[in-house]
């Protein structure tokens, strides 16, 4: 009798264990996540659930961006040829100066400064090249390179804190950037696909011809346009003595104070520029309205 009880008892235990590993394997099969293609052209909020007008971000985020594909890191020669450099079969030129010596009256609303390009680089490869032989010689060309690193961030967090350690004076500078840029390019379940914190347009909001209006996409070829600040150059001892600018990155499509302050420092006896300072470039732009079709 004690046989019998034993044994039914056993074959009870096996056929419930049987039951839960096939509702366990049903569940994996069904239930899982499974990771997205991105899609270019209608980039995903979180995902899984494209959307265009938010598309997705990067570090906490539960999708890879859609613009991640573009990172490349095939090296090309880097050609010099006056004020353009080509990299490739992207190219990169810088015009304009600054009248530093000029007095100033009134508001300062004509560019006279301007960096235009045709394709966001690449990769790290691409950007420390265009920084070291062209742009990271001129006071607006370090400028206009605080949009690439900072789309360049959204595709890739890493890659993009590797070019604004380039560019930037110093760790704090780049810390305080990143700080923020981190909640700026991620969906998370603390700022869901509609929150309209989480901007990933905003480097292209920089560039000229890109407004709430039109989904943020610029003319091309992309150019951003700048113009000198009242503020006259500076002698500054931080990070070692040298000399801080102050310029404008115009920007009417994208804030009502459409003139985006920021400081670009140069070390004394360095031919080389750093940006010290541009908080103004990534803070809350005005809401899409349309859909935002990406950088190249």
């Amino acid at each position: 009798m004690k046989k019998n009880f034993f044994s039914t008892m056993g074959k009870t235990l096996m056929i419930a264990l049987l039951g839960i590993s096939l509702v366990t394997f049903s569940g994996c099969t069904k239930d899982e996540p499974v990771n997205p293609t991105p899609d270019p052209v209608n980039p995903g909020g979180n995902g899984s659930n494209p959307d265009p007008v938010n598309p997705g971000g990067n570090g906490n985020s539960t999708s890879n961006d859609s613009w991640a594909y573009l990172i490349n890191e095939t090296p090309h020669e880097a050609v010099v040829n006056g004020n353009t450099l080509t990299y490739g079969d992207h190219t990169y030129t810088v015009s304009g100066e600054f009248d530093f010596d000029s007095p100033v009256t009134g508001q300062l609303t004509v560019p006279t400064a301007f960096v235009t390009f045709t394709n966001i680089p690449s990769g790290y490869t691409e950007f420390e090249a265009v920084y070291n032989n062209l742009l990271g010689k001129s006071i607006q060309g370090t400028a206009a390179m605080i949009p690439m690193a900072m789309e360049m961030y959204a595709r890739d967090a890493a890659l993009g804190e590797r070019c604004f350690n380039l560019i930037c004076n110093g760790p704090a500078t780049v810390s305080e950037i990143v700080r923020i840029l981190k909640t700026k390019f991620n969906y998370s379940q603390y700022s869901p696909e509609n929150d309209q914190y989480v901007q990933r347009f905003l480097p292209a909001a920089t560039l000229k011809g890109a407004a709430w209006n039109n989904g943020y996409n610029p003319t091309e070829p992309y150019t951003v346009e700048m113009v000198r600040s009242a503020n006259p150059p500076q002698e500054t001892s931080i990070t070692g003595y040298g000399m801080a600018y102050y310029i404008y990155i115009l920007a009417p499509g994208g804030w009502d104070s459409f003139q985006r302050q920021v400081t670009i420092w140069q070390a004394m006896g360095s031919d080389m520029y750093k940006v010290f300072g541009c908080a103004s470039t990534y803070t809350q732009c005005k809401n899409i309205y349309g859909t935002w079709n990406g950088l190249k």
